[in-house]
C-alpha cells in the first residue's frame, strides 16, 4: 500500500534535546571511544550534528588511557557527527568526579 500523505502533512521529527540555550557558548562534548572536545557551539541540527568553533581536543594520558590529561590539541572549526556524540554539557559548571560505582581497589 502506498502512503499518499504529502511531505508537508507529515509531522516533522524534532530532537528531544534543546541545544538552543548553548548557542554561542562554550560546551564540552564527549564522543564514543572516549575522545573529548571543547568549543563554542555555533550550530546543530535534528540529528545532533554539532558545529564547534575554536575546538580543542583533550588528549588522554599516555600512561593511563582512562584519564584525560592536561595535554590538548587545537582543532579549529569542526563538525561533530551526532551519531558519535554521547554527552554535550556546558564547559563552565562541569567538573570531573571520581566514579562512585568503582571499587576502592580499582581507583
Amino acid at each position: 500500500m502506498v502512503n499518499d500523505k504529502d511531505d508537508s502533512q507529515r509531522k516533522k521529527k524534532e530532537s528531544i534535546v534543546d541545544l538552543s540555550k548553548f548557542l554561542d557558548k562554550k560546551v564540552r562534548v564527549k564522543f564514543q571511544g572516549g575522545r573529548e572536545a571543547t568549543g563554542v557551539l555555533k550550530g546543530y541540527d535534528q540529528l545532533l550534528n554539532l558545529v564547534l568553533d575554536g575546538a580543542i581536543e583533550h588528549l588522554r594520558d599516555a600512561e593511563d588511557p582512562t584519564v584525560i590529561g592536561d595535554e590538548t590539541r587545537n582543532l579549529g572549526l569542526i563538525v561533530a557527527r551526532g551519531t558519535a556524540i554521547t554527552v554535550v554539557a556546558p564547559a563552565d559548571g562541569m567538573e570531573q568526579i571520581p566514579n562512585p560505582f568503582a571499587n576502592a581497589d580499582e581507583q
